[in-house]
């Protein structure tokens, strides 16, 4: 790398801190909201530890989408899937935030990011597709283990995101014991009030 592009890598780089402020809907199991980053870190570690049970995935890749899938939201931040009306407004914002984000960065490593972005958004390839099933597994198992507010819809997960965790054996078993984890929370929750 030339000493430009070293500098541009590391104005993206400084750029991208700002996803660790960037809170979501989900609460840590303190209690304090999570972060985009940490949803984005512990997407890709439940990618590292699953992703040898399906079989022709290149793992490097699917890490990869794992790890750009919400670098837009370091400008504009997140919008809670609740809110989400899947509409072409949130993935074009979405999509610019990461053009804008990766400015900086030499061109390669720019069309990289942007295509990794793309074919996420996308679902297109096997890589993508099972990106997506985690992203919803881990913002589903998040809900289920945080210690969110007592007004919580964990009902919403109980359908979210089937799209994508059906699609495979092993992301339909985990979405079966995290869906139990749910169904736990809601009782715990009605037995409450």
């Amino acid at each position: 790398m030339s000493p430009d592009d070293i500098r541009g890598a590391l104005d993206f780089v400084r750029g991208a801190e700002r996803l660790k402020d960037v809170l979501r809907c989900s609460h840590t199991s303190s209690g304090r909201p999570e972060s985009t980053a940490e949803h984005t870190w512990r997407l890709c570690l439940m990618a590292m530890v699953f992703a040898d049970a399906v079989p022709g995935i290149d793992v490097a890749r699917l890490l990869k989408i794992c790890v750009v899938h919400d670098l837009g939201e370091a400008i504009h931040g997140d919008v809670p899937a609740v809110v989400q009306d899947g509409g072409p407004d949130k993935a074009a914002r979405e999509r610019a935030d990461l053009a804008t984000l990766t400015e900086p960065l030499p061109a390669a490593i720019r069309t990289e990011i942007l295509a990794l972005w793309e074919d996420y958004e996308a679902a297109a390839s096997p890589e993508a597709r099972l990106a997506k099933a985690f992203d919803k597994l881990e913002t589903m198992l998040q809900h289920a283990q945080g210690r969110n507010p007592p007004d919580f819809d964990y009902a919403f997960d109980l359908g979210y995101g089937t799209k994508y965790t059906a699609a495979h054996p092993l992301t339909a078993a985990i979405r079966a014991l995290i869906d139990d984890d749910m169904r736990a929370r809601i009782r715990q929750q009605a037995g409450a009030e």
